[in-house]
């Protein structure tokens, strides 16, 4: 591993960038109900975590409370939304659009979060010339091409699992820099490519298993 990527490790932990989201969006709710102020208490009970480790991730956001007041709830919107990237545009290319890259060229609610999908890449000639949500199809072959033309660095990969691996090569190859990778396979790359990992078959064997363990604790009882 990199000492930049130890580095940027070090000052912002995984859990907090992944908890950080849940206070925004928490805090987004409760600035419609007209409520200007939160403290790390509410915070933690709403979000099921102790108070003093929210108060330890708002810290690395340079944000603080005001003594038996709280949160400035403007603030912390505006503060997190900042920090997160969702307040500026990341343009992104999708590779493999099948069902799953279809679903997500349709969501529209990843703009808000400032990921803005503007090509889908697939192997399948018939796509070609194609759209989903306004957003061109083009062949793979033409990735290259485009990516020199629009200096996007960032990649959604949605591909079969068989191929995941050697589509993340040639991804990285082409000049991306960020892969969101969808995929159940863990892609090797580089130290100097970020990978966020999200595959939802594990967390639906998390769901799974902790639904038979319940169901097991109600048959032992």
């Amino acid at each position: 591993m990199s000492d930049s990527k130890k580095l940027i490790e070090f000052k912002v932990p995984e859990p907090t960038l992944r908890r950080l989201p849940w206070y925004l969006a928490f805090a987004k709710l409760v600035l419609k109900q007209e409520q200007l102020f939160l403290s790390s208490t509410q915070i933690a009970k709403n979000i099921s975590v102790d108070a003093s480790i929210v108060a330890k991730d708002l810290s690395y956001v340079k944000i603080s409370g005001k003594t038996r007041v709280g949160y400035d709830v403007n603030e912390l919107v505006d503060v997190l939304e900042s920090f997160l990237g969702f307040t500026r545009s990341h343009k992104a290319f999708l590779f493999g659009v099948g069902s799953l890259g279809g679903a997500l060229m349709h969501d529209d609610g990843l703009e808000q979060f400032g990921l803005d999908i503007v090509a889908g890449f697939d192997v399948k000639y018939e796509l070609t010339g194609t759209s989903i949500n306004h957003i061109p199809i083009h062949h793979i072959d033409r990735f290259k091409e485009l990516q020199n033309q629009t200096g996007i660095n960032i990649g959604v990969l949605t591909v079969p699992v068989e191929k995941a691996q050697e589509v993340a090569e040639f991804m990285v190859a082409g000049g991306i820099q960020a892969i969101w990778n969808f995929t159940p396979y863990r892609i090797v790359v580089p130290d100097n490519i970020v990978v966020q990992n999200t595959s939802i078959y594990a967390h639906l064997a998390v769901m799974f298993n902790r639904l038979n363990a319940l169901k097991e604790l109600d048959e032992n009882q």
